[in-house]
């Protein structure tokens, strides 16, 4: 076998490949969507994670993580401010209560916002900076 012969072969079982990936079906969609909201658990990674990888994708997974990453990043911000103050000799147990309570809060809204984006409903926090449009 000659190199000229290795090399069209080796180059052959990547022909026809694509250079994009496909779009989502709205199945994976409405699952990537859930997983951006249910992600709140973690704070901001896992929204913003979702919608770098699938915002040429599929739109409502777009929609719903963009969503999702601007309800989570200034209260994750908040709950490393309130977790660095649990330190303070005296009063750290208040800040400690204070970051339990937000993360049960920012939890239990992104449950709700996944339950609503799973049946392909689109989900707006109430209380929510848009600070990426």
């Amino acid at each position: 076998m000659t190199s000229r012969q290795t090399q069209s072969s080796e180059n052959s079982r990547f022909e026809g490949s694509r250079t994009a990936a496909l779009p989502l079906t709205p199945t994976e969609d409405r699952q990537w969507s859930t997983m951006a909201h249910f992600g709140a658990i973690l704070g901001r990674i896992p929204s913003a994670i979702i919608f770098a990888v699938f915002r040429d994708r599929g739109a409502f997974t777009a929609q719903e993580s963009k969503e999702a990453f601007n309800f989570t990043f200034p209260l994750t911000i908040l709950a490393i401010a309130l977790n660095v103050c649990t330190i303070l000799p005296g009063i750290g147990w208040l800040f400690s209560v204070l970051a339990v309570a937000l993360w049960v809060y920012m939890t239990v809204s992104g449950a709700l916002a996944a339950i609503q984006a799973n049946k392909g409903r689109p989900y707006r926090y109430k209380f929510n900076l848009r600070l990426m449009k």
